[in-house]
């Protein structure tokens, strides 16, 4: 199908993917709008993409399109906005020893074998963790997005110096897109996720970009929990941007 998002931008070419599971709630099925592939506009229309509420999987812009669930809410945050809360500035401080650098997109087995130890832990059974090399750089790299990968360094349980986590990350002009982070899965207690984000807010700062987008959030879902913890979080209603009402925060 042709479809222009409004009268001031580009028509594009929009496709409905075939109905497949849902990878948040496996009882239900799901269905994606994906933006043409192979629109040779693609690297252009990603921050525009972004600001509509699609998200990058590979070279592939999508975003959910189910008919029977509208669960899956766009949510970014207001880079200039945001203060760390109590408990992010405590994981702030119990990672005070960790050290993060900013590199190009491309994969290293060390990489690899810390993201395939995140699965195995994080998503036993459902269907990523038997991912390889190819499957990783197919979810994780774009061909025209302009990715980084932000990785998070200091001691293990061991106490030995080690990856502990990365985070995949797109630069737009428009803000930072989280595009998935994995971590050692022996180092909950460091909340890596959340320090990841927190210094993916910083980045944004340096670079002077106004928002992180984080993808979806989905109101009682358990690993999409700590998102709303998030101050300065703005949900996208398929119009407009705009604060996230604190009873959707403490509906989950």
């Amino acid at each position: 199908m042709l479809a222009s998002m409004s009268a001031s931008t580009p028509q594009l070419r929009l496709f409905q993917s075939t109905p497949h599971p849902c990878g948040y709630w496996p009882l239900r099925t799901a269905r994606d709008l994906v933006i043409d592939p192979d629109d040779p506009r693609l690297a252009r229309l990603y921050p525009l993409g972004l600001s509509w509420g699609f998200r990058r999987s590979g070279n592939l812009l999508y975003r959910p399109q189910c008919p029977q669930c509208q669960a899956c809410v766009p949510v970014r945050i207001d880079c200039t906005r945001f203060h760390p809360n109590r408990n992010q500035r405590r994981c702030l401080k119990r990672n005070a020893d960790l050290r993060w650098q900013v590199l190009p997109a491309v994969r290293t087995d060390e990489q690899l074998a810390l993201y395939q130890r995140y699965l195995g832990a994080r998503h036993a059974g459902g269907g990523m963790d038997n991912h390889n090399a190819i499957d990783y750089d197919r979810f994780l790299l774009g061909d025209w997005s302009q990715t980084r990968f932000m990785e998070i360094r200091g001691p293990d349980q061991q106490g030995l110096d080690a990856l502990l986590a990365v985070a995949v990350t797109d630069i737009t002009d428009n803000g930072l897109s989280a595009v998935y982070t994995y971590y050692d899965p022996d180092c909950q207690h460091r909340s890596l996720g959340t320090y990841a984000i927190l210094q993916q807010l910083q980045w944004a700062r340096r670079l002077q970009l106004p928002h992180l987008y984080l993808g979806y959030w989905i109101a009682r879902h358990r690993k999409m929990d700590y998102k709303r913890h998030f101050n300065a979080l703005e949900a996208y209603d398929g119009q407009q941007w705009q604060p996230l009402a604190a009873n959707k925060r403490a509906e989950d």
